[in-house]
């Protein structure tokens, strides 16, 4: 009897983050507070494109089929304990699909466009509506790449019914809704949202001919979405499932334990950011110059946020680049080998006088920024000085946009390292210790998976 009496009280929230590069699952036990599983799957679902455009899109049948397979690899015993799903994902970029009420099924949906898509030039954007809110619309937004689509290939979009974020479409298809819901965390993300009232900038797109019914129902970030409309993976129908949150918000989630803490986390991009006193508000209008946004968080609170475009992205191009040159002078090697013999190299270049500004994309808030070379010398050609060069220049680009000091009149005490890039990288580990006056610590990962397990945990 003790030990049926364990396993009716066992119970599980399953939490899913749909990253740009890969998908994530995780068994969250509601007694131990702990990870009782986890699996993690590239999608490798980027679609390839050689016309020189810059689309960036994704295969979304790829993205289903890869989280199917990961919640499929989790134990069938405990999915069948699971409470409710949470799921957070990439962030900015759009999906558009015919609903089909009623059941978990793929529906007709289009490509993934991404937060990389980069169709929108400054041009464009100048020509945009000025929105009502402190975020700024940049090319990547779900509401920006509408506005393309309405411009350049308006009959894309008769084709479907309803918009969101990947992690909007995954809660619609597993509720069976004929509608997308979408927090605020999401809907700042896209632009032409008002972050104060929660409201779409639903006058100002209605006078730019866009068109209002793709806008998602907007609900409150931290509550349930619905209940899943069938069963799935063992998970029984009624399954409550929370409304899609960011990957960012859920990833701080995950790993702030104070509001004296600060969180940096190098994945693919770069993002600094710390709490803001619970009286703060948001400026009433955009600050289109200033490199820190301000994002939603839970209720009412925000995050200032330094969010880079460059981060463990510029090391996995170098990475491609001598891949390339190699290939062309006759020799290959995999690019993790590769990676592993540059951080060997750069060990052992504990400082190097040429300086590399990595921002090989721009930022949002000074996209004509690229990147640049400077101070080179016959004595510093060498891999090792170019990697440790190179990872220094991450840490600086995004310390210019939030600097050490800030943090300190913002009573940050400590800084969380964090994300794939720190894991792997023990040289970026080093320049983030020599780049802040506070102390850094690892080991509280930020994961967005466990994030949005937690916050269903603690708020549902």
């Amino acid at each position: 009897r003790p030990a049926l009496r364990m396993r009716i009280m066992e119970t599980y929230i399953l939490g899913i983050d749909v990253g740009t590069t890969s998908v994530k699952a995780v068994l969250f036990e509601t007694a131990s507070k702990a990870v009782a599983k986890s699996h993690t799957l590239p999608t490798k679902s980027d679609i390839v494109d050689n016309s020189g455009s810059k689309a960036k899109e994704q295969h979304t049948g790829r993205i289903i089929d890869t989280l199917n397979q990961c919640i499929h690899l989790l134990p069938r015993n405990k999915l069948q304990h699971v409470s409710s799903i949470g799921l957070s994902g990439q962030m900015h970029g759009v999906l558009f699909w015919k609903a089909q009420s009623g059941k978990i099924a793929a529906t007709y949906t289009s490509q993934l466009i991404t937060w990389q898509d980069g169709r929108c030039s400054d041009h464009f954007l100048s020509s945009l509506p000025k929105p009502d809110s402190h975020l700024s619309v940049a090319t990547g937004f779900g509401c920006a790449t509408i506005f393309w689509y309405m411009r350049y290939r308006p009959q894309f979009l008769e084709d479907f019914a309803v918009a969101g974020t990947i992690q909007d479409y995954v809660v619609s298809m597993l509720c069976g809704l004929d509608k997308c819901v979408m927090t605020p965390q999401n809907a700042a993300s896209w632009g032409f949202f008002n972050t104060s009232s929660n409201q779409w900038n639903t006058d100002i797109l209605k006078g730019a001919g866009f068109p209002l019914h793709l806008l998602p129902q907007c609900v409150p970030s931290g509550v349930l979405a619905g209940q899943t409309c069938a069963d799935w993976h063992g998970i029984p129908a009624g399954t409550p499932v929370g409304a899609a949150l960011g990957d960012f918000q859920c990833s701080v989630y995950s790993c702030i334990n104070a509001h004296t803490d600060a969180v940096l986390n190098i994945s693919t991009s770069a993002q600094l950011t710390y709490a803001m006193p619970a009286d703060f508000k948001p400026p009433d209008s955009v600050q289109p110059a200033s490199s820190i946004s301000y994002f939603p968080f839970f209720e009412d609170a925000y995050l200032a946020v330094a969010a880079s475009l460059n981060g463990g992205n510029v090391l996995a191009t170098f990475v491609e680049m001598l891949n390339a040159w190699m290939k062309e002078l006759g020799a290959e090697m995999s690019d993790s080998c590769l990676y592993d013999k540059l951080i060997h190299c750069a060990l052992n270049q504990e400082t190097s006088d040429l300086r590399v500004s990595p921002t090989i994309l721009g930022e949002r808030h000074n996209p004509l920024r690229l990147g640049q070379v400077t101070n080179i010398s016959p004595s510093n050609l060498s891999l090792g000085h170019w990697t440790r060069a190179l990872c220094r220049g991450i840490l600086d680009n995004i310390t210019s946009m939030m600097p050490a000091e800030r943090l300190q009149e913002a009573g940050v005490s400590r800084i969380v390292g964090s994300g794939s890039a720190i894991a792997r990288n023990e040289v970026l580990r080093q320049e983030v210790e020599k780049a802040f006056l506070q102390p850094v610590v690892y080991g509280h990962n930020a994961d967005s998976a466990v994030g949005v397990a937690m916050v269903l945990f603690d708020r549902c």
